[in-house]
């Protein structure tokens, strides 16, 4: 059974398109980089976010893999980090529908992720502070697009039937526009 506060980043859930852009560390500045992510369930317990971001020959430059589950007895969420160069991360995570905040104060650095989340979009920025949360530097912003799940609705049987070839030939042969004769099958 799933944990209704849990249940909640369900809105996550789903195929992304990712823009990566505003780094401070990209040349030029305004530089752009495309990306790909997929958020799904692992059971009824945690949420998987896998990030990739392409280096404009369809290879992955850069993997990240978020893992988000909750304790109930602190009534708190919490990510798991893990990227292609085998960093590993432990995040305190907050979530209310709308806004998603993850946040870690590490001796190494502080970084916090802050997320404006609607349905079809994600808008959010990662930033570092390199002396205990004094001051803060833009790492990034990052944007998820919802790749829309079409799911290819057949078309009527009678709708193929009337625009394709099969039609042309009943109506040529005289036997009339009814499937099976004048009154159906």
């Amino acid at each position: 059974m799933r944990n209704e506060a849990m249940q909640q980043l369900d809105v996550l859930v789903g195929s992304w398109r990712t823009t990566l852009c505003n780094a401070w560390f990209l040349d030029p500045a305004d530089q752009e980089v495309p990306g790909s992510a997929t958020v799904e369930w692992l059971g009824d317990a945690f949420v998987v976010l896998r990030w990739t971001m392409g280096d404009g020959d369809d290879k992955a430059a850069s993997e990240m893999v978020l893992v988000l589950g909750r304790s109930d007895a602190r009534d708190t969420y919490t990510a798991l980090y893990h990227d292609e160069r085998g960093v590993c991360r432990v995040f305190a995570m907050t979530f209310d529908g709308t806004r998603w905040h993850l946040n870690r104060q590490d001796p190494d650095m502080h970084q916090r992720f802050i997320a404006d989340v609607r349905p079809d979009r994600i808008d959010a920025r990662w930033e570092a502070s390199e002396d205990h949360g004094s001051t803060w530097r833009k790492d990034f912003d990052i944007i998820f697009e919802r790749i829309q799940q079409r799911t290819a609705r057949k078309p009527s049987r009678c709708r193929v039937a009337r625009t394709g070839e099969w039609w042309r030939a009943r109506q040529a042969s005289g036997k009339g526009g009814a499937v099976g004769g004048e009154h159906g099958p």
